[in-house]
């Protein structure tokens, strides 16, 4: 009996070794929808009333949790009945962040005065009395859910790769610890980001001159952070999503990888040589898809 515990206890610490060496993977491959997730959840509380942002950060969590608790059994029932189908799911996931990415950067050069007209109008649209400021929150919280299914959709997919070849047990715990990681990780950042120029304010206020000091550079930290947020995150979306097409590109990954390679010095330089290869293959790859989709957009007009 003493040695069947022993052997039992030594499959569940090989089991949780295992779970956890596949989550640390999972999260870094999810950092570029991380980042992406993070600015654009902070993005879309903006506007709402100060003492209504926790609440409407807290509703939108929950909601999805209710995203992933779809998502992870579609996940292990695509795992158990269908494997072949997750490269390719991989490969859609991968081009879709850089068609993403490559979508707001031609919004950003490209759109810019349109982009500006609509936040004039949503901030003139909050100033009318006449307004119903719960169907704005509501429709606000809808968008949010609807955008964190499509990111948690590319969470679940990039984590389902890594441990599609493992057992049932170890995919349940990996894919749902990072489901719950990932949403008290990134909800719970967002409530902190959304309430960082409430905090610089209530500091200013402050008699001491160390807690006004404080507070002014909160109060312009706070955008700034958002600006850097958006701009680390379409970063990250290039260098994960070409990752994982140049991946499921073996001629395109073996090209990348000989010439990171074989170039001289610290090993530094042949990881940057590698990243601004997936970064590359992310971009062109973005920009060909947003090609496809402004023509097809085009052909549908007509």
């Amino acid at each position: 009996m003493a040695s069947t515990l022993l052997a039992l206890l030594d499959d569940i610490a090989t089991l949780l070794d295992d779970v956890a060496v596949l989550s640390k993977a999972a999260a870094q491959k999810t950092t570029g929808v991380l980042g992406d997730d993070l600015a654009l959840n902070a993005q879309q509380v903006s506007g709402i009333r100060a003492e209504r942002e926790l609440p409407v950060v807290w509703a939108v969590a929950k909601g999805s949790l209710r995203n992933k608790a779809i998502l992870v059994p579609a996940a292990l029932a695509i795992s158990a009945f269908v494997p072949w189908i997750v490269t390719p799911l991989l490969m859609l996931g991968g081009a879709y962040l850089c068609f993403e990415g490559v979508e707001k950067l031609a919004h950003k050069f490209l759109h810019k005065a349109e982009e500006e007209a609509e936040h004039a109008q949503q901030v003139q649209a909050l100033s009318d009395p006449a307004v119903d400021l719960v169907a704005f929150e509501q429709d606000k919280i809808k968008g949010a859910i609807r955008t964190d299914f499509i990111l948690s959709a590319e969470i679940i997919v990039i984590t389902l790769g890594l441990v599609a070849g493992s057992s049932l047990t170890t995919q349940v715990l990996v894919l749902s610890g990072i489901a719950v990681l990932m949403t008290v990780g990134v909800y719970g950042l967002v409530g902190a980001i959304v309430k960082l120029d409430d905090l610089g304010l209530y500091l200013s206020r402050k008699a001491e001159s160390w807690k006004q000091s404080l507070g002014g550079l909160l109060l312009v930290a706070a955008p700034r952070l958002m600006k850097t947020l958006a701009v680390v995150g379409t970063a990250a979306m290039f260098m994960v999503g070409g990752g994982i097409l140049v991946h499921g590109m073996p001629p395109v990954h073996h090209a990348i990888a000989h010439l990171a390679q074989s170039m001289p010095g610290a090993p530094v330089l042949p990881w940057l040589v590698a990243t601004l290869g997936d970064v590359l293959v992310g971009i062109a790859c973005g920009a060909a898809v947003l090609a496809v989709v402004e023509g097809f957009g085009k052909l549908r007009g007509r």
